[in-house]
C-alpha cells in the first residue's frame, strides 16, 4: 500500500490538504463557537452551502480524473452522481417511518399517494445504514463497469464516446421522471427527517456534514494523486497521448480505462450521497446532460488534469452562480459561457495553469536566482 502514501510527499498534496484542513476548522469554530449577532459568525446556511460546494467539487475530481489523466471526456457523470444520491435519498426515505404526512410506517408519502400496497424489491434493505451506503458505491460502480466493459472493448473513443455517455444519462433521467419507477417522479424524493439519528435540521448535524464533505473530498484526492502518481497513471497518461502506440507495447488499454472510470463513478456516487441530505432532495434533475456538461466546464476553468484545478473550478464557478442567480437568474448561463470562453483563450490550462506559472515564477525570482527573461516567462 505504499502507492497510497506517495501523494503525502508531493507538496501540491500537502497545500491542498493544509487549505482544507484549515478551511474546515475555521468554518465549523466561526460557525459553532460564535453566537449568531457575532460579525465573524458563520450562518448554518453558508455552512451548508460550504457543503454543497465541497461534494461538488469531489464530483469535479472524479470528472478530471478520467478526463484529464485518461482523455476520455465523460458527458454522463451526473448520472453516477444522481445514482449515489438516490441510494441515500432511499436510504432517508426509510428513516422517516410513521411521521411523513400519511403516516405509513413502511411506505413512503409518494408511494401512498400512488396507492402502492407495498415496498418494491429494490427498496429492501434500505432501512439499514451500512447496504445503503453500500448501495451508494455500488449502484454508480456496478453501471459504469457494465458501460465502460461494452464502450472499452469495442474502444469506442472521442466524441463517440462522449456522445453515448450523454445519452446514458439522458436515458435515466426519462426514467427516473416516470412514476412507475418507483423513485418518486418528477418530484423525487425529499421531506428528510434524520441521518444516523441525528436530526437534519440541527445545526450540529449540518456542522457534521459540512466536515464529512470534507474529508471525503481529502480522501478522494488522496485516492486520485494515488493512481496518477502510480504505474498505472504512467499507463493512464500514456494511453491518453498516444492509445495505438501504448496497446503495440502490450498493455490492455481497455483494463486501465475501465478500473479508473469505475473508481471515478464510485467517487461520483460518492459526491451524490453528501450532496442529498444537505440539500434535502434528489430528483430527476441531476441526471439532466446540462448538469453533467457543466461539471466539465468546473474542470476546463479549473484547470484539466490538476485535480486540485478541479475543486477550484467547482467552488468558484458554483459561488458565481449562487450570486448571479440571485442578482439575474436569467443571466446566469451567459455569464457562464462568457466565463468559460474567456479562460479557454486566455487562460488555457485554467485556473490552476495560471496559479502554477506564478508560483514558479515568484521561485525563480527569489533570492539568488535573478529575475525571469521574457523567454522564460512565456514558456
Amino acid at each position: 500500500m505504499h502507492w497510497l502514501g506517495r501523494p503525502f510527499q508531493e507538496r501540491s498534496t500537502q497545500r491542498f490538504l493544509g487549505i482544507l484542513i484549515v478551511a474546515l476548522a475555521v468554518v465549523t469554530v466561526l460557525n459553532l463557537a460564535l453566537p449568531a449577532g457575532h460579525p465573524l459568525h458563520v450562518s448554518t446556511y453558508t455552512v451548508t452551502l460550504l457543503g454543497k460546494y465541497l461534494s461538488y467539487a469531489l464530483l469535479a475530481v472524479a470528472v478530471d480524473l478520467v478526463w484529464g489523466y485518461l482523455g476520455i471526456l465523460s458527458l454522463g457523470h451526473g448520472a453516477f452522481f444522481a445514482l449515489g444520491g438516490y441510494a441515500m435519498g432511499m436510504y432517508l426515505m426509510r428513516q422517516i417511518g410513521d411521521r411523513g404526512v400519511y403516516g405509513h410506517p413502511v411506505l413512503p408519502d409518494f408511494m401512498v399517494f400512488l396507492n402502492w400496497d407495498s415496498l418494491p424489491w429494490y427498496w429492501q434493505g434500505f432501512d439499514m445504514a451500512w447496504f445503503a451506503f453500500a448501495m451508494v458505491l455500488l449502484a454508480p460502480g456496478v453501471l459504469a463497469l457494465v458501460f465502460g466493459f461494452l464502450a472499452f472493448r469495442s474502444r469506442v473513443t472521442g466524441v463517440y464516446l462522449s456522445i453515448i455517455t450523454q445519452a446514458l444519462t439522458f436515458a435515466l433521467m426519462l426514467a427516473f421522471f416516470r412514476n412507475e419507477m418507483g423513485f418518486g417522479g418528477n418530484n423525487g424524493l425529499t421531506d428528510f427527517k434524520e441521518l444516523l439519528g441525528f436530526n437534519l435540521r440541527s445545526d450540529v448535524t449540518r456542522v457534521g456534514l459540512f466536515i464529512a464533505s470534507g474529508v471525503a473530498l481529502a480522501l478522494g484526492y488522496i485516492v486520485c494523486r494515488a493512481i496518477v502518481g502510480s504505474k498505472l497513471g504512467r499507463v493512464c497518461i500514456a494511453s491518453r497521448d498516444a492509445e495505438a502506440r501504448t496497446r503495440f507495447l502490450g498493455y490492455r488499454v481497455e483494463r486501465v480505462q475501465l478500473f479508473v472510470f469505475v473508481v471515478s463513478a464510485m467517487l461520483a456516487g460518492v459526491a451524490g450521497a453528501l450532496y442529498v441530505p444537505q440539500v434535502g432532495i434528489i430528483n430527476p434533475s441531476e441526471f439532466s446532460p446540462l448538469f453533467s456538461i457543466e461539471i466539465v466546464v468546473w474542470v476546463a476553468l479549473g484547470g484539466r488534469a490538476t485535480l486540485y484545478g478541479a475543486v477550484i473550478g467547482a467552488i468558484l464557478v458554483n459561488y458565481a452562480k449562487t450570486v448571479f442567480t440571485g442578482v439575474m437568474p436569467e443571466a446566469w448561463l451567459f455569464a457562464l459561457g462568457g466565463l468559460f470562453v474567456l479562460v479557454t483563450v486566455l487562460l488555457p490550462k485554467g485556473i490552476a495553469g495560471l496559479l502554477a506559472w506564478r508560483f514558479k515564477r515568484s521561485e525563480s525570482s527569489g533570492p539568488g536566482h535573478g529575475d525571469l527573461t521574457a523567454g522564460e516567462a512565456t514558456t
